[in-house]
């Protein structure tokens, strides 16, 4: 799996690196550094490789072998990657479109702002948060985690969720992304069966 910002303005942390010359120049014009010291310098390096980008107008793509799975737009993002995290902050409006196999897209988020962790490729949406299907479902809620990698919606908090058949609000919430399977732990409201 890969994904890429497109169209992006961005810059690289500057600082980091004119820490770490500054640490090369000032220790090379010494004489042989002892291990403690070469251990030091080894873990200044480690923690100075920051790499921190921005980027406005942001189209992010998620492509798993070859086809086009995710698509994100938001006005303006920050990326941050160390060797402790690698996530994306995007900000505002957040549109998500989720795509099938045939290309066809099967789900649309809509949040206030999202976060989005590479490692672990979960999407964390924050504020309003709508996902609107193809089968004509609909879920809300203030906070919301995707967990892209297992086609799995999450979340801890108050939802509300319509399908053709029933309306229900609840704390708690877990299911398919394309809200076909789906159950909420503390549920109140109203369900009608045909």
């Amino acid at each position: 799996m890969s994904y890429r910002l497109k169209s992006a303005t961005s810059h690289n942390t500057l600082i980091a690196l004119l820490f770490s010359l500054f640490i090369i120049a000032a220790f090379s014009s010494c004489s042989e550094l002892s291990p403690e010291q070469t251990e030091q310098v080894a873990d200044v390096l480690n923690d100075s490789l920051t790499s921190s980008t921005e980027t406005w107008g942001v189209d992010m793509e998620i492509i798993e072998d070859g086809q086009l799975k995710v698509q994100l737009l938001g006005s303006y993002a920050t990326t941050e990657a160390t060797k402790y995290v690698n996530e994306t902050r995007i900000k505002g409006p957040v549109t998500i479109h989720v795509f099938d196999s045939t290309g066809a897209i099967t789900t649309r988020v809509h949040s206030n702002r999202a976060v989005y962790k590479a490692e672990t490729a979960i999407f964390e949406l924050y504020g309003n948060v709508d996902v609107y299907t193809t089968n004509n479902r609909h879920l809300w809620s203030e906070y919301l985690e995707w967990h892209q990698g297992e086609n799995r919606l999450k979340t801890n908090r108050f939802v509300i969720i319509e399908t053709p058949t029933d309306s229900l609000a609840g704390t708690g919430f877990e299911g398919t992304t394309d809200l076909s399977q789906y159950v909420i732990k503390e549920p109140q409201g109203r369900v009608v069966v045909d």
